[in-house]
């Protein structure tokens, strides 16, 4: 497995890194823990060495989870867990005593004493980014943070937490159909020397073509059946990008999956993307992308092919969406 360094600050991952939120949350049923800990010790054995996990997962489960598989090789990975995305009293919470209290209870849950990648989950408006980073500084003098990251976060928010506390990582939603970032916080992760970790880099499946319009969603077990772009006429409506992403595959004899991700690996050297891998079949599919260069010619005719592809859909729900920055 390749490597990819996150930020200036030493911080190295395998190239993909292994979304383990799937297991237990979010795209339907969660899965058995034996079937879990088989999963995540699987990646670990193909060459992953990043997992990425948070508090709301669950909550709290799947940090359980990747703590239990991940305990036998706890050296020889990097794991990353979020912060204040939840709280006893509702909605975002990173206050300073809230990030600490936070931090002693994912280390119990994760069966460790230091966590490698500590992301706020979402920027609270409540709480200047300045707080917020001096305190992740303190755990990291504490020795119990290793690398502190920001997710969904904006340009301006990057800036003047990295002026307090540098940071590692940026995590923001980033695939070949969700590319807002480019405008402005991928340029500032380059300028700064900070790295970027897509979430959803398989557009939370649909980039897999498996997903079909008339594939459906449990309302109670899977968030899409909340997004704007997983209704049956978005959908419907973008499946042009999927059989355009098929059609290049083909040409190169390789998955859909894999073009998706070589896709994202090419677009900066600071970029690991974490696509969920909540069955082992996937875990080969996603890694062999980091063999698949493509080319300037290739990327040109991408990116020409997608010029006349109309997305349909917000990304997320108008709930999520609202606690994002761009």
């Amino acid at each position: 497995m390749q490597k990819r360094k996150l930020g200036n600050i030493g911080l190295e991952v395998s190239a993909i890194g292994m979304g383990c939120m799937n297991l237990s949350f979010g795209t339907g049923k969660a899965a058995d823990i034996s079937e879990g800990i088989s999963v995540i010790r699987a990646g670990y054995e193909k060459g992953i060495t990043f997992f990425d996990t948070a508090e709301a997962y669950g909550p709290f489960t799947n940090e359980e989870l990747v703590g239990k598989a991940l305990e036998p090789f706890r050296k020889e990975v990097i794991i990353a867990t979020k912060f204040g995305m939840i709280s006893e009293e509702g909605g975002l919470n990173s206050r300073p005593e809230h990030i600490k209290k936070v931090a002693d209870a994912s280390l119990k849950r994760l069966q460790t004493d230091y966590i490698d990648l500590f992301y706020q989950h979402r920027v609270d408006p409540n709480v200047p980014i300045e707080d917020v980073a001096g305190t992740v500084q303190e755990l990291i003098r504490e020795g119990k943070v290793k690398h502190f990251g920001l997710s969904e976060a904006g340009a301006d928010t990057i800036r003047r937490a990295h002026s307090v506390q540098p940071v590692s990582a940026v995590q923001n939603q980033y695939s070949i159909w969700t590319r807002e970032s480019e405008a402005k916080v991928l340029p500032v992760c380059e300028e700064l020397g900070i790295g970027f970790v897509p979430w959803g880099p398989l557009g939370t499946g649909f980039l897999t073509g498996t997903i079909t319009p008339d594939t459906k969603f449990d309302s109670e077990t899977d968030l899409r059946a909340t997004f704007p772009r997983f209704t049956q006429d978005a959908m419907k409506a973008n499946m042009p990008l999927v059989e355009m992403l098929n059609d290049i595959a083909r040409g190169k004899g390789v998955s859909t999956v894999q073009i998706a991700l070589a896709w994202l690996l090419a677009q900066k050297p600071f970029i690991v993307p974490i696509p969920g891998m909540d069955k082992l079949e996937y875990i080969e599919d996603n890694i062999k992308s980091t063999d698949l260069a493509l080319t300037s010619t290739d990327l040109q005719e991408i990116e020409k092919r997608l010029a006349g592809i109309a997305i349909q859909g917000d990304r997320l729900s108008k709930e999520l969406l609202s606690l994002s920055e761009e």
